[in-house]
């Protein structure tokens, strides 16, 4: 995989998918993957992963435990770029993105970031940020791996 289209945002959905049994994880997994090993400029903001953690454990069927010991060891990952700040401006510009593009808050808030830092790519599950002109939204699954998803999340 190339960096062609990076720095790449890391949304929530990636995150959580990499870290499942889920059929169609290896389309998330491979960019936590080369995130870690640091073969693509990976930026994830420090909120994604307590979002991740409900995912896993609400979604996913994940102990708290379990959930809490793998996203501690992807905190590990020292070729991350961690976004640590929450200042003011990010959270009002996050809701005004939010407003204006008519998403949640929390994808108004990722846009934020992503546009922060550069990113000229968000990862994700789902179409949300192609609302957005400020960077690419690379959606990793195929419409069939998404219909997979909802089958598996399902069961």
């Amino acid at each position: 995989m190339s960096d062609a289209g990076g720095p790449y945002l890391f949304d929530v959905g990636v995150i959580a998918l990499a870290h499942t049994d889920a059929p169609v994880r290896d389309a998330a997994l491979s960019y936590v993957r080369d995130a870690i090993a640091g073969e693509i400029d990976a930026v994830v903001p420090y909120p994604a992963v307590y979002g991740a953690h409900t995912v896993l454990t609400a979604y996913y069927g994940r102990s708290n435990a379990d959930a809490s010991r793998l996203l501690s060891n992807f905190l590990d990952a020292k070729r991350i770029h961690w976004h640590d700040r929450l200042p003011e401006a990010t959270v009002r510009g996050g809701l005004d993105r939010a407003a204006d593009a008519n998403v949640g808050g929390w994808d108004g808030y990722y846009a934020q970031v992503a546009i922060e830092e550069g990113a000229a790519t968000v990862l994700t599950i789902d179409d949300d940020f192609e609302r957005f002109d400020a960077f690419e939204t690379e959606v990793i699954l195929s419409r069939e791996e998404f219909e997979t998803l909802n089958e598996y999340l399902r069961e």
